[in-house]
C-alpha cells in the first residue's frame, strides 16, 4: 500500500500529513455509497406513501420564530416542491450510488440539506440559529459537508462511472464538463 503526502495551506497555515492511497479510497466509496443510500431510503419511502406531501411539514411542523417561516408556508401545497424533494432524493441517490455526476449530485443534495437546515431553525443569526436540539449543527449540515467533501474530491471516480466518462471524446473534447463529474 502506498502513501502520498498531502500539502495545503488551509485558513492561513501550512497543512502537511501522510495518507494511505489505499484506505481513503475505501473510505470515499463508503462514504458516496452511505450518502447515496440515505437519498434513496427517503426518495423511495415518499414515492411509495401514495398521500405524501410536503405541505404538512411546510404549513405547520416549521418552527415560531423560523426566519424564513413566511417562505415555507407559501411553498406548502406546491406539487412542484413535493416533484422536486421526491425525484431530486431519488435522482442523487442514484448518481452517487453509480458515481455518475458526483458533483453535480453532491451540489444539489448539499442544497437540499441546507434547505431542510433552515427549515428547521428556531431563530436568526442574532438567537445563535437554534434548532431542536442545540445550536446551528444538525445531520442536515452533517451531509451537506460530507456531500461537499465527496464532490471537492472528486469520488465520482472510485469505482463510478464518473471515471469512464471523462474518458470519452466528447468530455475530452468539452473539458468543461469535468465540472459536474468526479
Amino acid at each position: 500500500m502506498s502513501t502520498r503526502t498531502l500539502e495545503a495551506e488551509l485558513f492561513g497555515r501550512e497543512t502537511r500529513f501522510e495518507y494511505s492511497d489505499h484506505w481513503i479510497g475505501y473510505a470515499l466509496l463508503g462514504l458516496r455509497v452511505v450518502m447515496a443510500w440515505v437519498f434513496l431510503q427517503a426518495g423511495i419511502a415518499k414515492l411509495l406513501e401514495p398521500d405524501w406531501t410536503a405541505a404538512g411539514f411546510l404549513a405547520n411542523a416549521v418552527p415560531a420564530g423560523n426566519p424564513f417561516g413566511g417562505l415555507w408556508v407559501s411553498l406548502a401545497g406546491s406539487p412542484m416542491v413535493d416533484m422536486l424533494v421526491v425525484w431530486g432524493q431519488l435522482l442523487i441517490g442514484l448518481t452517487l450510488l453509480v458515481g455518475a455526476f458526483v458533483r453535480l449530485a453532491a451540489f444539489f443534495g448539499a442544497l437540499q440539506m441546507i434547505m431542510f437546515w433552515a427549515a428547521h431553525l428556531e431563530g436568526g443569526l442574532m438567537a445563535g440559529f437554534p434548532i431542536e436540539h442545540g445550536f446551528f449543527v444538525s445531520s442536515h449540515i452533517v451531509y451537506a459537508i460530507l456531500l461537499f467533501g465527496l464532490g471537492a474530491i472528486g469520488a465520482g471516480r472510485i469505482l463510478g462511472v464518473d471515471a469512464w466518462l471523462e474518458e470519452q471524446s466528447f468530455v475530452r473534447s468539452n473539458p468543461w464538463l469535468r465540472v459536474f463529474l468526479g
